[in-house]
């Protein structure tokens, strides 16, 4: 190569790499706001990259070294961050300014991986709003109700199992045995399907989600890498999701509808409820179904079997949250005559109190991100600070984790204390924000709620928990998942009550 040719490819070669790594590190600087220096490439993350910290944690150091401003500089490798600390300008981006801030980041590798990059949470602008509106009825407080018995099932098969097994104490991982019990309720409530994980953990329902969320570590990672770098995603032609996954869930929801529309069945479930959301402009096509119940069973296998990992380690680990908590579950047994009713279990304000402060402590969502849409000025980051204007394309990040943990605004934020939501100590609702805020609040926050709350019931009607050889306390976090989850997983002990005793509606005696 002659030395021009050879002066020109290093001088393009290195105007590439400024433009793409360096040109971007200024973000920050050139607007005022405060940040840390970041690492060549791997910008801010360096130490989550390493597995030197959890994710979690990590952002609660960056929150609050910069405890003076509103808002702060993270580099998510070379994609500069605006993380926003102050809650009322979280509401004010969130709501009052939506339409600023309708979209978040996503994954725009729709046609790639369309299980992960067309469902609800990844859609934008008319897309997003379009199937909001869609499949907003399917899951309000009556469609809850209607699904009550279906939820209720699985609870029951699954308590029943674990206090059999359970006689003379046993010790379970218990996100192990949580993912096999959300893994029936996804199956049922949003894809028809009736499976019995515990019984039977080779079903092929069980079987493909187990082996698709193996390592989620793995999982975890090329995540982050489908949101950071969706373009090299496209060239390597790299799936989250493999077309096997995308083709069984295809090929379910497909078969469901035929059958049901040939033979006139309806369940009072997701598909059926997708099956009746018709109006003027049109209905939803088969795969779109199947892209909004997959997300449903992402989050229903994995989101939710961590969340109750956290809720019964938390209660577990402190008695005398667990005796207030059997109080009300014994009150609302003898009301019902051992029925539990919707309604029944919708009446259990501490119960709700025990989630919320779950909720709040171990925050699954460890950030929550908006993206610009139309110019927008942010006030001050602090006194004598200049505004800062955001471009389309800015990114904004809120850190629930990191926020629901602050003592600015939580009396005592590191103690596990139900009673705070039962008096004037909760948190307000821009700090509080477990589900999201403003419109893009989860839309399956219900639905999660639900599944879990039924669950808690019935297996601490039938068995007492209490911690083993194997429980972190205190907890300490994982640094291999950049999900919040425990460093060596959830080990409880379990112990069937000795006199607990299930009338079912049909009238069958358990024990």
């Amino acid at each position: 190569m002659d030395p021009f040719t050879l002066t020109l490819f290093l001088t393009m070669g290195f105007l590439l790499l400024y433009h793409f790594l360096w040109q971007p590190m200024n973000y920050f600087k050139e607007r005022g706001i405060k940040y840390e220096s970041p690492v060549p490439i791997l910008g801010n993350m360096a130490s989550v990259v390493l597995r030197r910290t959890s994710m979690a944690e990590h952002f609660q150091r960056l929150y609050q070294r910069f405890s003076d401003v509103k808002y702060f500089g993270l580099f998510n490798f070379t994609n500069p961050v605006i993380v926003i600390r102050d809650p009322d300008l979280i509401a004010s981006i969130t709501v009052k300014n939506f339409d600023h801030f309708c979209n978040r980041r996503g994954f725009d590798i729709g046609d790639l991986d369309p299980l992960i990059g067309k469902n609800l949470s990844a859609l934008r602008d008319d897309e997003w709003r379009e199937m909001r509106r869609l499949l907003s009825p399917s899951f309000t407080s009556m469609k809850m109700k209607i699904m009550y018995h279906l939820i209720r099932d699985c609870a029951d098969d699954f308590s029943d199992f674990i206090a059999n097994q359970s006689k003379h104490g046993k010790v379970f991982d218990i996100k192990d045995i949580f993912g096999r019990y959300t893994t029936d309720v996804i199956a049922t409530c949003s894809f028809g399907i009736s499976i019995d994980s515990m019984r039977n953990p080779n079903n092929e329902f069980y079987v493909l989600a187990r082996d698709t969320m193996s390592s989620q570590s793995s999982l975890s990672w090329k995540l982050m890498l489908g949101m950071c770098c969706p373009a090299l995603c496209r060239t390597f032609g790299i799936r989250i999701f493999s077309e096997k996954v995308h083709r069984y869930f295809l090929n379910v929801v497909r078969e469901t509808v035929k059958m049901r529309e040939e033979q006139g069945i309806t369940r009072p479930d997701m598909i059926q409820l997708m099956m009746d959301t018709k109006d003027k402009e049109r209905s939803l096509t088969i795969e779109e179904m199947t892209n909004q119940a997959f997300v449903f069973f992402l989050a229903g296998y994995d989101t939710s079997s961590t969340f109750l990992s956290f809720l019964m380690h938390e209660i577990a680990t402190h008695p005398e949250v667990k005796a207030k908590l059997m109080e009300e579950i014994e009150e609302v047994v003898r009301k019902t005559n051992g029925n539990p009713t919707y309604d029944a279990l919708k009446n259990m304000p501490y119960m709700d109190a025990v989630m919320n402060e779950t909720l709040r402590l171990d925050s699954i969502a460890t950030s929550l991100d908006r993206v610009c849409v139309k110019e927008f000025q942010l006030e001050p980051a602090s006194s004598g600070a200049e505004p800062v204007t955001l471009k389309p394309g800015d990114v904004v990040w809120f850190l629930p984790f990191s926020l629901q943990r602050d003592s600015k605004y939580v009396k005592n934020p590191t103690k596990f204390d139900p009673d705070r939501f039962l008096g004037k100590d909760a948190p307000p609702p821009s700090v509080n924000i477990p589900f999201g805020i403003g419109p893009r609040f989860c839309i399956g926050n219900r639905f999660a709620l639900l599944e879990s709350k039924i669950l808690m019931f019935y297996l601490l009607w039938r068995c007492d928990v209490e911690p083993c050889e194997k429980t972190q306390i205190p907890m300490k976090f994982s640094k291999h998942n950049i999900a919040l989850t425990a460093e060596n997983g959830f080990w409880l002990k379990f112990r069937a009550r000795d006199k607990v005793c299930l009338q079912e509606a049909n009238g069958k005696l358990e024990n």
